[in-house]
C-alpha cells in the first residue's frame, strides 16, 4: 500500500481543500492528513474559526481522508513520515523548496493551488 501525507488547519473547507486531498489521494492508497492543533495554531499566531475536534470531524467526513492525526510542531514531519510508512509527502506549491529535507525520506510533491481560493480570502469577504 502507497502512503501519502499531508498537513494543514483545513479551516473553513472550501474547494480548494477538496482539490488538495483529492490530488494527495491520487498518488496512492491512504491518505494521511496532519492537522494543525490550536495550540500549534496559536504559537504561529493564526487561529482558526473552527476548534480541532471540530475540523477533524470534518476532515474525516471527506472521502479522500483515510486518517487524521495532530499536528503539534513543524519538527514532527520526519517522525510521522517514517513511523507511517510513508512514501509520498505532499504540499501546496507556495511551500515550494520548504520541505526538500524530507526528500532522504520519502517522495515530496508541490502540488498548485486552487487559483482564486483561500481560507484568508473567505475569511477577508466575510468581513468585508
Amino acid at each position: 500500500m502507497k502512503k501519502v501525507i499531508t498537513y494543514g488547519t483545513y479551516d473553513l473547507l472550501h474547494v480548494g481543500h477538496i482539490n488538495l486531498l483529492r490530488r494527495a489521494k491520487e498518488l496512492g492508497d491512504y491518505l494521511i492528513v496532519g492537522l494543525s492543533t490550536d495550540e500549534f495554531n496559536a504559537g504561529k499566531h493564526k487561529q482558526a474559526y473552527y476548534s480541532y475536534e471540530d475540523r477533524k470531524v470534518i476532515l474525516e467526513a471527506v472521502k479522500y481522508v483515510d486518517e487524521v492525526i495532530p499536528e503539534e510542531n513543524w519538527e514532527q514531519k520526519i517522525d510521522d513520515v517514517v513511523k507511517n510508512n510513508v512514501d509520498v509527502f505532499v504540499m501546496g506549491d507556495d511551500w515550494k523548496g520548504k520541505f526538500d529535507f524530507l526528500k532522504d525520506y520519502c517522495e515530496v510533491v508541490y502540488l498548485p493551488r486552487t487559483v482564486g481560493v483561500s481560507t484568508t480570502k473567505t475569511k477577508t469577504d466575510l468581513h468585508g
